[in-house]
């Protein structure tokens, strides 16, 4: 039935494989289910609820990834993603959380559209991959200062705006020692590094941090507290530009690369293409919609998924395992719930490092690349917006290459982009 169903032999692989492959690929993105929940409970929203939403979205995308698409790729909300629902949206705008699931759901049917209709590729490709790389090294860095925030290492100066906080203090002592952990779990290849470092300063924490415990297995929580309660409405009063446009293009490229990264390491791309790239996008652009309705933000696919090809994963009997998994998760809830913010914290800041790497496919000698490129990096944590960050971004490359006379090198797509930001800072204001 595998066999028929996965095309199984025909991808040289087997069942076994296809299963340990999916058990590989949970544990290296297992950490979601307990750092979700803590970031968009930042943002007010009912942390076990979002718990299950978390669980539930994932097995959701992952199955549906696996069942129409085809594809070893696993699904659940996004890291960056959440941090800008949670930190820059809810906390930095004053939007309540309903009103940003309410976004999450129109960019996730934007999303549908653009992948329906083929404006994916063009949107895509119009894109300078300075740019692209720029918003995904912002994003690492917006990450990191949040985990740095959450261990309390580094805290909030008047005259300075931040400073190096108090490193006698359990949390970040805890904090360090998780990093540290991680990273040489990571470089030694043991399968769920990020997983065990967060257990594994969660543990610390009940002896050195004052963390109690509350159980293990338990009933899922209830639903009721996110479920179907996205307000569209408010969203779009907000304005698409200033909430909605950020999510879809993050959506957009993090899912199209982390996509095709993911199939070139698996060998299933054919003269640089995939087969079925618009059913797997569409599976993306789905698991968007649903996670809105369950109450969580938006939805991608996991470069973790990597970890499950390097173990043989070929087929979407892997992503359908990790399904599996998730759902079992949803007995685990008191675990998550003595997961304190200084354990997530190492996990926020290892993925941040992670995603700094893409600096050296910056064109640096080209400074009208690579100054637009560093603008976008540089503003989104220092403004605390990935929203901002793209804009100043986009306008910048565009007036570069108006002033330099490459004003051809410049597709559609960035002068639409860059006119409607500058509209909003200069009739609607930052």
């Amino acid at each position: 039935m595998f066999d028929e169903l996965f095309q199984l032999r025909e991808s040289g692989t087997d069942v076994r494989t296809e299963m340990l492959a999916g058990l590989t690929t949970f544990l290296t993105m297992a950490y979601i289910i307990f750092v979700n929940p803590q970031i968009l409970g930042d943002a007010g929203m009912p942390k076990e609820a979002v718990f299950v939403a978390t669980c539930l979205v994932a097995a959701l995308g992952s199955a549906v990834m696996g069942l129409y698409a085809n594809y070893p790729i696993a699904m659940a909300p996004g890291m960056g993603l959440n941090a800008y629902f949670a930190y820059a949206v809810v906390l930095g705008m004053k939007l309540p959380w309903q009103a940003a699931l309410g976004a999450v759901f129109v960019s996730g049917c934007l999303f549908i559209l653009a992948s329906l209709f083929g404006l994916r590729a063009m949107i895509v490709d119009g894109i300078p991959r300075s740019l692209r790389v720029a918003i995904t090294v912002g994003l690492g860095m917006f990450l990191a200062l949040i985990a740095l925030k959450n261990a309390g290492i580094v805290v909030a100066s008047e005259p300075t705006l931040v400073k190096a906080g108090d490193l006698h203090q359990p949390g970040a002592i805890l904090a360090i020692v998780g990093f540290l952990l991680i990273v040489t779990l990571d470089r030694l290849r043991v399968r769920g590094a990020i997983l065990i470092g967060i257990v594994a300063v969660t543990v610390l924490g009940f002896f050195f941090g004052g963390n109690q415990f509350h159980g293990l297995v338990s009933s899922p929580p209830s639903l009721a507290p996110t479920f179907m309660q996205l307000d569209v409405k408010s969203a779009l009063a907000v304005g698409i530009l200033n909430v909605v446009l950020v999510f879809f293009l993050v959506e957009l490229f993090d899912a199209t690369g982390t996509l095709m990264g993911v199939a070139g390491r698996a060998g299933l791309l054919v003269e640089g293409k995939m087969d079925r790239l618009n059913r797997a996008l569409l599976a993306d652009s789905g698991a968007i919609v649903a996670g809105s309705l369950l109450g969580t933000s938006s939805t991608t696919a996991y470069v973790e998924s990597a970890a499950g090809v390097q173990a043989g994963g070929r087929t979407g009997l892997t992503a359908l395992t990790v399904a599996v998994l998730f759902l079992a998760c949803l007995f685990i809830a008191p675990l998550a719930g003595v997961v304190p913010p200084y354990a997530t914290a190492p996990a926020l800041l290892f993925v941040a490092c992670l995603m700094l790497r893409d600096l050296g496919e910056i064109e640096w000698d080209d400074t009208t690349e690579a100054v637009p490129a560093a603008i976008t990096a540089l503003v989104i944590p220092f403004t605390y917006s990935i929203a901002e960050g793209i804009a100043f971004g986009f306008i910048t490359y565009a007036a570069l290459k108006l002033t330099t006379g490459r004003a051809r090198e410049v597709k559609p797509v960035i002068w639409v982009i860059a006119a409607l930001f500058t509209f909003k800072f200069i009739y609607v204001g930052s």
